[in-house]
């Protein structure tokens, strides 16, 4: 376990969250929903605390059933995670805070253990695309500085650490169907597989 790393995970609203999965389920937001909490749940046991924002309160219901704090935050992925990452720096100086991204449903805990130790300093994890970032990692005690959005892999590589190991879960992001059967090649987690049933 990693006692100095605190992660925020931004959470979409679940009616507006991974429209790109039309047509792989009857029931989007639930599978959205999923996504999250195995992705959280992954990331519990080694790290120190997991703050998620989110607007949406079945999500935070479903959260706090798992010991999860949450909170709404701004508009816009890069404005959220600034928000969550300075209300965990309130709470210890000389933390590393990290940025999780949500839909990452055959995430393996112990895949992101092993990124987390292979960190030094400001550091990020390309997606498997090599385009996009599933995790982004500050200094310790210093900003977060999350640059989200188309290109994020590049715009974060210009001043931290890629960490690009043995860890394909925690790059293997979901946001098309290409995506999904690839993560389940992985391994999904239970919620996810029980939002897909009887397909997983």
């Amino acid at each position: 376990m990693r006692a100095d790393v605190d992660l925020v995970v931004p959470v979409k609203t679940l009616q507006r969250a991974k429209t790109r999965l039309v047509g792989v389920t009857d029931d989007r937001p639930a599978l959205a929903l999923a996504f999250a909490l195995d992705t959280i749940a992954a990331a519990l046991p080694v790290v120190r605390r997991v703050l998620a924002i989110t607007e949406d309160r079945a999500v935070a219901a479903e959260l706090r059933a798992m010991g999860v704090g949450s909170i709404p935050g701004p508009e816009g992925l890069n404005e959220a995670l600034r928000f969550g990452a300075a209300v965990l720096r309130r709470r210890d100086r000389h933390s590393v805070v990290g940025a999780l991204q949500a839909d990452l449903p055959a995430l393996r805990t112990d895949e992101l253990e092993l990124a987390l130790d292979a960190a030094e300093g400001r550091a990020f994890c390309p997606d498997r695309q090599g385009t996009g970032t599933t995790l982004l990692l500050s200094a310790p005690g210093a900003d977060l500085d999350p640059r989200f959005g188309a290109g994020s892999a590049a715009a974060h590589a210009a001043d931290a650490r890629t960490l690009v190991g043995p860890w394909p879960s925690l790059r293997n992001d979901v946001d098309t169907a290409e995506d999904l059967g690839l993560a389940a090649g992985l391994g999904l987690g239970p919620r996810t597989c029980e939002a897909l049933s009887p397909v997983c």
